[in-house]
């Protein structure tokens, strides 16, 4: 038996090769009529005849052999409801957790008392500063209030002279440190 491609030549038909023995497949026909799953027939056939099938390979062969698919139950069409009415459009929908996240009240903050040195500061600007001048800020605490600098000579490795030096370390701690304790101290806040 010859057919025809549609491009004018002739094709002869082949036959899909398996390795599965005319008893193998007629053992798995008798299992399928059976009413028995593709994983139970492949581990019934791998039983009886000592084979590796694999259900896929089982189903796949019970196709190839005409048999079909397996057989699914007829379930009843779900029936939908239909749709309720639209949802209004709400601006925003605001749910409480059981948690109370109120803010707590104001409490009345009593101005930091500041530390002060008895330096009378000679005011200079930023651009005023020189190379060596101690640049401890003032003013800058009200809106469009110009800051200026100390200006005074500045201690040696520091940017500040010595008045300011001291006043803006920590009281408790010694006022001479070390390099290696500044660093650590650094490193600490960080």
């Amino acid at each position: 038996m010859t057919a025809v491609r549609g491009d004018g030549e002739e094709r002869v038909p082949t036959m899909e090769t398996t390795d599965w023995p005319p008893e193998h497949s007629a053992a798995l026909r008798e299992y399928f009529t059976r009413g028995l799953s593709f994983s139970k027939i492949a581990r019934a056939l791998n039983e009886r005849f000592s084979t590796a099938y694999s259900r896929n390979a089982a189903l796949g062969r019970a196709k190839r052999m005409g048999l079909g698919g397996p057989a699914r139950p007829e379930s009843a069409p779900r029936e939908l409801t239909p749709p309720s009415k639209p949802r209004e459009p709400r601006d925003f929908e605001f749910r409480r957790s059981g948690f109370d996240w109120s803010k707590p009240p104001l409490e009345k903050i009593e101005p930091v008392k500041l530390r002060c040195v008895g330096v009378e500061p000679r005011h200079l600007s930023l651009i005023e500063l020189e190379r060596g001048d101690c640049r401890y800020p003032y003013g800058g605490d009200d809106e469009g209030e110009a800051i200026t600098f100390c200006g005074h000579r500045r201690r040696p490795g520091s940017s500040y002279c010595t008045p300011h030096f001291h006043l803006s370390r920590d009281p408790v701690v010694g006022l001479e440190r070390t390099v290696g304790a500044v660093s650590l101290k650094l490193v600490e806040l960080a």
